[in-house]
């Protein structure tokens, strides 16, 4: 068995390990690489798939880091099944098509802006709508519990993670003479009492779990508090009558903020005055695909439905359908809510509100999400003084809030729970889906508590496993990228640069403040000096 990681390795998109087997090759995800353009460049690295050699693929959800390359799959020769749960199935449908779209569009905009400077032409989207049209008829539909046998010698089954409407954990068994080994693909775990869906399926056993990791070093705050502090943003926007703005993923993060606001408007607390508007076709689409597939709900959930009451529809909210309509909440006055996507503010209508509401001292701005480096929203949440929209810098005045308890996620103690539910103490962990410091962070817990053998893969690392060892092959001349030092550069000259703004401050604090604060800016120094000292002269 050779298990092959070609995406979400040190990193937190473009899910995708490739699982050869007895001569066949089939795959567990196929997400779309996001975040900066070094790392999006993986989109375009075909050669490492094989698409027309892959037999099947297996999908744990239906967020595009997961599911975003299989059109482009299908176009270079795939022709397999693909497995996934009804809603995943549905969602989709919509989302897919959604993802096309942006690229089109996209893919125009780069060629007239390269046609403006003199240059070549030679830009093709990742796929087009045609190639998700041929991507839907290889769907297989297989609901929780049902065992599949895609050949001989193996068999998986999907089992609830709780992290979205539809998405699963994955175990695949392979039979190998008179052994057998459980292979357990967590996908992305969801947060135990999440609002919408089920808690995360619990296992007993595995000999090779591939464990997610996006929050490995850090808790959510609860549900409550969470409501609480997005409420504290509603009502700091109401009373200086600007507008409240919610940078959210399409599927499950938005439903999950209709349900909260829903709340707040059933106690009272949501300002009858004050109109929530769903900017998103996508996320209006996927709000339907729930509202048909409420039987995946979790007890409250289904409750709410089968007694008349409709949480993804109350009296405040409006849908906004058209880019007409979108447009005119910027010349609206007045304060309002406006959920829209991206929920990492790097693409899609949420940069028009970003660009007309950033700058408002009275406005605010929740994420309530996983911020990838290099999207605007990162550089938000890490404290930008300002950021670049559409070619031009916007400063950001805006109150900023960042709520990770609306988390999809499971947090670091959740995490930790999930895993001390395994019996078999010689179970193999490769940590996923996670950006390598927390990974680092987590696996160091794991053992500590656990003693679990770990191992963190490399972006196109190659791992030929049995049960007594892992063995990891790497190839470094595509695996490597390059390292964007500019960027680097940037950041550490903008940090200083705030720094010195700040320094009339720093020396109106007390002297023993100064001096610990003193103490870490010289241990900065030391560091630099340090790399300055490894840096070969030529």
């Amino acid at each position: 068995m050779k298990v092959k990681f070609l995406g979400a390795a040190k990193t937190v998109t473009g899910s995708c390990f490739i699982l050869s087997y007895n001569g066949k090759r089939f795959a567990i995800d196929c997400g779309m690489h996001q975040g900066n353009k070094e790392i999006e460049k993986r989109n375009l690295n075909s050669i490492e798939y094989k698409p027309s050699e892959l037999d099947f693929i297996i999908i744990t959800h239906a967020h595009i880091d997961h599911s975003g390359l299989l059109p482009k799959m299908v176009k270079e020769g795939f022709k397999g099944k693909i497995y996934l749960t009804p809603p995943t199935a549905d969602l989709l449908d919509i989302m897919l098509k959604d993802s096309a779209h942006v690229q089109e569009i996209e893919t125009e905009w780069k060629k007239k802006k390269r046609a403006r400077k003199g240059k070549e032409n030679k830009i093709e989207p990742l796929y087009v709508q045609d190639d998700v049209e041929k991507t839907l008829p290889l769907f297989e539909k297989v609901d929780y519990l049902k065992p599949v046998s895609p050949f001989e010698g193996v068999e998986f089954i999907f089992y609830d993670a709780g992290h979205i409407l539809g998405s699963a954990s994955i175990k695949v068994t392979i039979q190998d003479g008179d052994k057998h080994y459980d292979f357990i693909f967590s996908g992305d775990l969801g947060r135990p009492h999440q609002l919408i869906v089920n808690d995360p399926t619990y296992f007993e056993r595995a000999d090779f779990l591939f464990l997610e990791s996006t929050y490995g070093d850090r808790d959510h705050k609860n549900e409550d508090k969470s409501r609480d502090e997005l409420l504290d943003a509603i009502l700091y926007s109401y009373k200086n009558k600007e507008k409240v703005i919610i940078p959210a993923f399409a599927v499950e993060r938005t439903q999950e903020i209709l349900f909260s606001l829903y709340f707040l408007y059933k106690d009272g607390k949501l300002p009858s005055d004050m109109p929530v508007f769903l900017d998103s076709p996508l996320a209006i689409r996927a709000t339907e695909v729930f509202k048909k597939h409420y039987k995946y709900f979790d007890d409250i959930g289904k409750s709410l439905i089968e007694n008349g009451e409709n949480p993804l529809a109350f009296p405040n909210l409006k849908y906004s359908l058209t880019s007409q309509d979108s447009m005119r909440l910027n010349q609206m006055n007045g304060p309002a809510i406006i959920i829209s996507a991206s929920g990492m503010a790097h693409a899609g209508r949420i940069k028009h509100h970003l660009k007309h509401n950033l700058w408002k001292p009275g406005a605010s701005v929740v994420f309530v999400g996983f911020q990838a480096k290099g999207t605007t929203g990162r550089k938000i949440v890490d404290g930008a003084k300002s950021v670049k929209i559409f070619g031009e810098e916007v400063a950001v005045r805006a109150k900023v809030y960042t709520i990770n308890g609306f988390s999809s996620h499971a947090g670091q103690s959740q995490i930790l729970e999930w895993l001390s539910h395994f019996r078999n103490k010689k179970m193999k962990i490769f940590l996923v889906h996670g950006e390598e410091e927390k990974q680092r962070i987590l696996a160091g817990l794991i053992k500590e508590r656990y003693g679990f053998d770990i191992h963190i893969p490399e972006y196109l690392e190659e791992c030929t496993i049995s049960l007594d060892k892992i063995v990891g092959e790497v190839n470094t001349e595509v695996a490597t990228p390059r390292i964007n030092w500019d960027y680097l550069f940037d950041e550490l000259k903008s940090k200083v640069k705030e720094l010195e703004q700040k320094q009339s401050i720093l020396a109106s604090l007390d002297w023993t403040e100064q001096a610990d604060l003193r103490e870490e800016v010289l241990q900065i120094v030391n560091m630099l000096n340090k790399v300055h000292s490894q840096i070969p002269l030529k």
